[in-house]
């Protein structure tokens, strides 16, 4: 995730492929948390192509998904309708999605690392703000020794995560998993080998 200088073309550019980027299948820290998140009404952010968003309506949730990408929208409700699920897609930046207040029982944000630190203060205040009492958020992104990798993220040390700041981002609520960890991810090509990430699952009071 490089060539921060104007996103959106570099992501239109990217989705804009017949290949799925990140691949059709969900995110593994995702899918190994289904016990943990519960069910009612899902967000998912900046959800590219759908692979997360599809997942959870194939749970049971309503799902809203936003992303800023208009041929990443178009392909997720490609993907959507191929699994035969509903998903309420909108072609949005996250500063001007419509964050309801206490909406959401689930927000799960994957590899969202576009955001510079003060962005990230103000985003994480919105999905704190727009869960329910006992909604859950759902984090995974790379770790600081992504760096050492080249398999993916934004190759600035500032925008990646660690426990500490997810857990102070997170303060008072119910922090059921924070982990670091290195594993080797298989999410299409543009997250494919060796990886440094951090997994984040909390419930709000």
């Amino acid at each position: 995730m490089t060539g921060f200088s104007n996103p959106q073309e570099m992501w239109n550019k990217r989705f804009s492929s017949p290949d799925y980027v990140f691949g059709e299948e969900p995110n593994a820290f995702l899918t190994s948390q289904a016990e943990r998140i519960g069910k009612g009404h899902a967000l998912a952010l900046a959800d590219g192509e759908g692979r997360n968003s599809v997942w959870l309506a194939q749970q049971g949730f309503t799902v809203d998904a936003f992303d800023f990408s208009a041929p990443a929208i178009e392909k997720a409700n490609a993907l959507a309708a191929k699994h035969g699920v509903n998903v309420n897609f909108n072609c949005s930046a996250w500063q001007a999605f419509d964050w309801k207040i206490a909406n959401y029982d689930l927000v799960a944000g994957i590899f969202f690392q576009f955001a510079t630190p003060d962005e990230r203060t103000q985003l994480f205040e919105k999905i704190k703000q727009s869960l329910k009492p006992g909604g859950v958020v759902l984090i995974q992104g790379y770790g600081k020794n992504q760096l050492s990798y080249n398999t993916g993220g934004p190759g600035k040390l500032d925008h990646l995560y660690d426990e500490d700041l997810l857990r102070q981002a997170f303060a008072g609520f119910d922090i059921q998993v924070c982990e670091t960890y290195e594993t080797t991810i298989h999410e299409g090509a543009g997250h494919s080998g060796m990886s440094a990430l951090v997994g984040f699952v909390a419930r709000k009071p």
